[in-house]
């Protein structure tokens, strides 16, 4: 249930899956091409991440566990949060308690700072209404890495959805689409030069098998920009702030000159300030966690 204080800032929030979204979206693994696809990029946000079993993770956006999945079978310690609670039925009813399910929205994440080793965002961005926002909370709430999966809006694949999109009513027309580059410059704008390491899978038509396997894989087809799925991995990067902190001190003698001269031996001349490091503070969560399914 989403907080009522909270209600005007979750209206504008994005697009949510309605009941024949989410239908329409779990029936698209039914085609065997489609599987084969979300395999691959599966593939490659697991290669990127890396994960250690045990490690906790959050997959925000999870919907019906596409990238859902692949993280429990690596042995993680997942929870999972989307804004469409017909998503989160069908996850609910496919994983039962093997994962921690919450109703919420990417821009604003019932969690506290540094709540979760890594944070995936998987398809995720396109369909939020602030993606710098959406990118900051995953920043804050994980310690390690974040990973991004995104629809390359420069692949043929991507062009071929925005123009579908205009001509007929999909979930594509309400999705924003996004280049590496873009990408790359959202997180630079929040984090700063942090590592950031970006790979792409082309999704080649054609018969799967080694062949085709081992071409997807290869490192020069991933550096390809222009490949259909796009997955960005930023390892998170300890900040600290500073600030003057005034050292005070009377010498032993005031009414000595020589002698205060002399209680002040050996001490380096100084402006009256040193630095020490403080952590920077963490913004609290601004709404409650709520699990999935309501009781």
């Amino acid at each position: 249930m989403i907080n009522p204080s909270s209600l005007h800032t979750l209206l504008s929030m994005g697009y949510v899956f309605d009941f024949h979204d989410a239908r329409g979206y779990d029936q698209w693994f039914s085609k065997r091409k489609n599987r084969l696809a979300a395999a691959l990029e599966s593939r490659l946000m697991m290669g990127m991440l890396d994960p250690v079993a045990g490690e906790s993770v959050l997959d925000i956006g999870c919907g019906t566990g596409a990238s859902t999945v692949p993280l429990l079978e690596k042995g993680l310690d997942v929870t999972g949060i989307d804004p469409s609670p017909y998503m989160l039925d069908i996850l609910s009813a496919t994983l039962g308690n093997r994962i921690s399910l919450y109703r919420g929205f990417a821009e604003d994440l019932p969690f506290d700072d540094n709540s979760f080793n890594h944070a995936c965002l998987f398809t995720c961005l396109e369909f939020v209404d602030d993606p710098q926002k959406a990118l900051a909370e995953a920043f804050r709430v994980a310690k390690d890495r974040v990973f991004i999966g995104f629809l390359n809006r420069y692949a043929l694949a991507g062009i071929g959805r925005r123009v579908q999109g205009i001509f007929s009513q999909t979930i594509y027309s309400r999705a924003t689409f996004f280049s590496v580059w873009e990408i790359k410059s959202m997180v630079r704008k929040l984090m700063g030069p942090v590592p950031v390491c970006w790979r792409t899978v082309c999704q080649f038509p054609g018969p799967w098998g080694t062949w085709m396997n081992h071409i997807e894989g290869s490192g020069l087809v991933q550096r390809f920009p222009f490949g259909t799925f796009a997955g960005m991995v930023v390892t998170l990067v300890p900040r600290f702030r500073t600030r003057p902190l005034a050292i005070r001190y009377q010498p032993k003698n005031v009414g000595n000159v020589a002698a205060g001269a002399a209680g002040c031996s050996g001490m380096a001349p100084s402006n009256g300030f040193e630095d020490f490091p403080r952590r920077a503070a963490g913004r609290a969560a601004s709404t409650p966690a709520k699990n999935w399914p309501p009781q």
